[in-house]
């Protein structure tokens, strides 16, 4: 059962009536472009046909009750009352949304009932956690009639990610969860938030091998890595490594890697990163698949050796799918890192090729069963 169908159908059971609308916001799959967004620069994700649906219907009073379907767990909380932090990670992700809705519309004090499930991996790198934001954020503007765009919707869902639930992520996730186009994918600059939407190439499938290794950004290094690109962003004297040019960091570079060779290696992978996600959409445009296909092998590099993200599991993934792949297209680590999947772009007749090979590998290598998916690029969030 798909997700929109399972949320209809569990909220009826447990709340004993029919909901009345129901919300789908997708997960996202990252084509190039890793840790960029928050560095202002650019990013080249798409919106996925896998999703978090949430089912709801409007209250007389100012309570919301959540049921989370997946893990069969309730929360409840008022929204005329100061909204605490709970001690249980998911309700932060509703409830961190729902106030900071109410810090841009204090008007907004609407009650509702929601039961809400997803299909995307968890703590594979697909952004789930922003499919739950971004469909938070478009129920409470169902909910209020609010005068929002989904681009602020967008906005409130990171803050909530960065303010409530504590992990310091960019705006990437949640914008391509509001703003994905079908057939498309988008490219970001994270600084404007303008988009330019690029056709995903005819004949090509995106593909998506989830290593099965979790990852969790709130615990995990994610947060250091923001640091020691702010402390290179501070060393240049720019507001951030969006503003350091390729000639800039080949020329000040050996200074920065005396000061903090860190800062250095993930300054490296941010200037160059920003270069190549630019680079793919004229590649793209021109479908020339092979240019494509070696960015995106030097963007796995990079995280790999300069971000230092990447584990085993992850790389040799990688390997096995570039194998498959050949020279037309390209496959690379897609996420936060530590964990999490691969993303290819691969031509439509070696797709069962590139399955066959993970599967005869992956698992007798690292004792780990990959899952394999197929994905389209899908519009972003909408009322059913």
């Amino acid at each position: 059962m798909n997700p929109i169908e399972l949320s209809q159908q569990q909220f009826e059971q447990h709340f004993g009536y029919h909901a009345s609308h129901t919300v789908f916001a997708p997960g996202r799959v990252n084509i190039i472009g890793e840790h960029t967004d928050y560095n202002d620069g650019f990013v080249m994700p798409c919106a996925i046909d896998y999703g978090m649906a949430v089912s709801f219907t409007p209250r007389e009073d100012s309570i919301w009750r959540v049921y989370a379907i997946d893990i069969q767990e309730t929360d409840a909380f008022d929204l005329k009352k100061p909204i605490p932090q709970s001690e249980d990670k998911w309700k932060n992700y509703v409830r961190g949304v729902v106030k900071f809705m109410q810090e841009k519309h204090p008007e907004f004090i609407h009650g509702a009932d929601l039961a809400m499930t997803s299909n995307v991996p968890m703590s594979s790198g697909l952004s789930s956690s922003a499919a739950l934001e971004i469909a938070i954020g478009q129920t409470c503007q169902c909910l209020g009639k609010l005068d929002i765009s989904l681009t602020d919707i967008a906005l409130i869902g990171q803050k909530a990610e960065n303010l409530f639930v504590g992990a310091n992520c960019g705006n990437m996730d949640q914008l391509t969860s509001a703003l994905g186009q079908k057939d498309h994918f988008i490219m970001i600059d994270c600084r404007s938030l303008a988009i330019t939407p690029t056709p995903v190439p005819q004949g090509y499938a995106i593909a998506i091998i989830n290593s099965n290794v979790k990852h969790d950004l709130v615990t995990g290094e994610y947060n250091s890595r923001r640091q020691e690109c702010e402390q290179a962003a501070q060393f240049f004297g720019v507001k951030a490594l969006r503003d350091v040019s390729l000639e800039q960091f080949n020329a000040q570079g050996e200074a920065l890697k005396a000061e903090s060779e860190l800062a250095y290696k993930r300054a490296k992978h941010v200037v160059t990163e920003n270069q190549r996600v630019l680079d793919a959409v004229t590649a793209l445009k021109a479908g020339d698949m092979v240019k494509l296909g070696e960015l995106m092998a030097q963007s796995h590099d990079s995280m790999r050796d300069d971000f230092e993200i990447t584990i085993p599991e992850i790389d040799y993934l990688v390997e096995l799918a570039q194998v498959a792949i050949g020279k037309n297209g390209g496959a690379r680590m897609t996420g936060g890192g530590f964990g999490g999947c691969v993303v290819c772009l691969v031509p439509n007749e070696k797709v069962d090729q590139l399955k066959t090979l993970i599967a005869e590998n992956y698992q007798k290598q690292t004792g780990i069963a990959e899952t394999f998916y197929l994905c389209t690029a899908s519009d972003g969030v909408h009322v059913i």
